[in-house]
């Protein structure tokens, strides 16, 4: 029969040990993994939420030559920062990480605490990420729990609760700190990242591969054969879509009008080519004119359509629509009503911007095309 959390009061935790030792044999070779450097630790740890591994390497590799140092990170100009991040996504972690290291640097004389109580003080290190630095990089013994873990406990005791459901984790972070107790001393980080790796490589979501598991044997749902039906997780809500307009608005020299968005926005920071969301009974061409009124004061006449690109973010998806524009003759000058900068640039010069990966689409395609006159 199916458990509830948490488990038996004096469970040994028998399946710990064969982990510890199926990881230190199949461990993939990481960069991370080669380094005791907490500030090293914490950046992978933070680039690995929500993005895979073979994505985060490079990334991570070119942050580092970048910004070698959590003072160098701290004192970095966010138009950098934001460009090191461009296309890995969830800009919010990264600007995190930049407040963060400037906590560290004021508040800790510029080296990451060693605490996890002590960590999640810092900004965009939550419970799970104060749990995986504290005990990798400063051996505490604290325990971690993410979607990998959640689904190898879930199916390891063969739960059937609603994993979405704030209680049940409430439970599941109950059984992790159980089980550290049977975690040998000095091996917390080995065993964190070893419930990580089994869920990332071999205890994953659809069809895990039970006959290379390690820990197989004490695995309930296995047993019951009900691997493929955990963890529970109810039904998600469809996802919304919004039509979204932009402008790619030239001036005498054949340069783009370009902004940034306010830090409190969506992906503030990042450089986007200006519009906004259709309103209902909205026509495209009348969205952009009103939108670019609104955040930059402008009047525009909207020419050609230039190109449709199609992006999904973690909580709605967007089919963006763009139009070649030029400033009417009576439109004022920009200003900024509701954006942060805004800028004229050359097409050459639109690598030296962060922008998202919707609109690096439409960067892509410029570079693609001749250029064609209004």
């Amino acid at each position: 029969m199916p458990s509830s959390l948490p488990i038996l009061e004096n469970y040994s935790g028998d399946f710990i040990l064969p982990l510890l030792t199926w990881y230190k044999q199949h461990a993939a070779d990481l960069p991370w993994r080669q380094t005791r450097n907490p500030y090293h630790i914490w950046l992978s740890e933070i680039m690995l939420q929500q993005t895979q591994v073979a994505t985060v390497i490079p990334y991570y590799e070119r942050f580092l030559a970048k910004f070698p140092t959590i003072a160098a990170l701290a004192h970095a100009p966010q138009d950098d920062l934001l460009k090191q991040w461009e296309g890995l996504g969830y800009y919010s972690r990264a600007r995190n990480l930049q407040a963060a290291a400037q906590q560290i640097v004021r508040n800790f004389g510029g080296e990451l605490p060693q605490t996890a109580t002590q960590l999640q003080a810092l900004k965009g290190i939550g419970r799970y990420t104060a749990g995986a630095i504290a005990s990798i990089a400063f051996d505490e013994h604290v325990p971690v729990l993410d979607g990998n873990v959640i689904r190898v406990f879930s199916r390891l005791f063969d739960n059937a609760e609603d994993v979405t459901r704030p209680t049940t984790i409430a439970k599941y972070w109950a059984l992790a700190e159980q089980l550290m107790a049977g975690v040998p001393t000095g091996q917390a980080g080995n065993y964190n990242q070893a419930l990580m790796e089994l869920g990332r490589t071999i205890c994953k979501p659809r069809n895990p591969d039970c006959a290379h598991c390690p820990i197989a044997q004490y695995c309930l749902a296995r047993a019951n054969g009900t691997q493929n039906e955990r963890p529970v997780k109810a039904a998600k809500a469809k996802t919304p879509h919004y039509d979204v307009t932009c402008g790619l608005i030239r001036n005498e020299n054949r340069e783009l009008l370009i902004t940034k968005r306010r830090d409190k926005d969506l992906l503030g920071g990042l450089w986007e080519f200006p519009g906004g969301k259709v309103e209902n009974g909205e026509t495209l061409e009348a969205c952009l004119a009103r939108e670019l009124h609104e955040e930059l004061g402008i009047t525009v006449e909207v020419g050609e359509f230039f190109v449709k690109v199609q992006h999904a973010y973690t909580h709605f998806k967007i089919t963006l629509f763009a139009f070649e524009c030029v400033l009417a003759p009576t439109s004022a000058v920009p200003t900024c009503h509701e954006c942060a900068d805004f800028r004229w640039v050359s097409e050459e010069r639109l690598s030296e911007f962060a922008f998202s990966k919707a609109d690096r689409k439409i960067i892509e395609e410029l570079n693609e095309r001749p250029r064609r006159l209004l």
